[in-house]
């Protein structure tokens, strides 16, 4: 595995790209990478901070229960027992958030089923579906659940694991009104990850009115 130095340069350079792609403006987004599993802890960015001008400084070591280990110094991200939640249920070995108009629009535009079923974005027939790990044909249906969001950051976790353990096939969710979380087995793959869902939510958007809906 990456040395923590290496895992937190990367991060930091994930963020100025994305930064300069208009998907983590202001101070939005917050990106991971697992530093070990046994015990777990991630590197993960600092709350509060501008990714356009992230450092490997700004990345710090969490635990599963969200509390910094090692050096003092910053407040991790408030979402990161989302990301604890992703890494557990997924066996991701990264995870990111951005807060891209698009992401933001689409994850508005439809409510909650019967018995609070979870509404999803349905995307199929788009080359750039098979950008996605596993996916092999333009033919792909990937569904995209939309999760509630909610500032109680234990109760969202467990709502974010809810939505995981319903959608085993998903590669990403939306929360309401908030923006995309997505990962992979490396951050390689949920950069890549990032990429494609970004790509397909504009085309979604730019087309036929929007998305379909299930």
């Amino acid at each position: 595995m990456a040395t923590n130095r290496k895992i937190a340069a990367e991060l930091a350079a994930v963020g100025r790209r994305f930064y300069s792609r208009g998907w983590v403006l202001g101070t939005s987004g917050n990106f991971s990478a697992v530093v070990s599993r046994t015990p777990l802890r991630l590197a993960i960015t600092a709350s509060s901070l501008p990714k356009g001008a992230l450092r490997a400084s700004n990345i710090l070591q969490c635990d599963e229960h969200a509390r910094v280990v090692g050096r003092a110094g910053g407040k991790p991200s408030a979402e990161t027992l989302l990301h604890v939640e992703i890494v557990r249920r997924r066996g991701a070995g990264a995870v990111l958030h951005t807060h891209s108009v698009w992401s933001t629009m689409l994850s508005d535009a439809a409510a909650p089923g019967p018995d609070n079923e979870v509404a999803c974005v349905a995307i199929e027939g788009y080359e750039m579906l098979k950008g996605l790990a596993g996916v092999t044909s333009h033919e792909h249906r990937e569904l995209v659940p939309i999760v509630a969001n909610d500032q109680d950051m234990a109760r969202l976790a467990r709502r974010v694991g809810d939505a995981l353990d319903r959608h085993p096939d998903a590669h990403a969710f939306l929360l309401r009104r908030h923006g995309l979380y997505t990962w992979g087995e490396s951050l390689a793959d949920a950069e890549r990850h990032v990429e494609i869902f970004e790509f397909l939510f504009e085309a979604i958007g730019r087309t036929r009115g929007g998305p379909s809906w299930r």
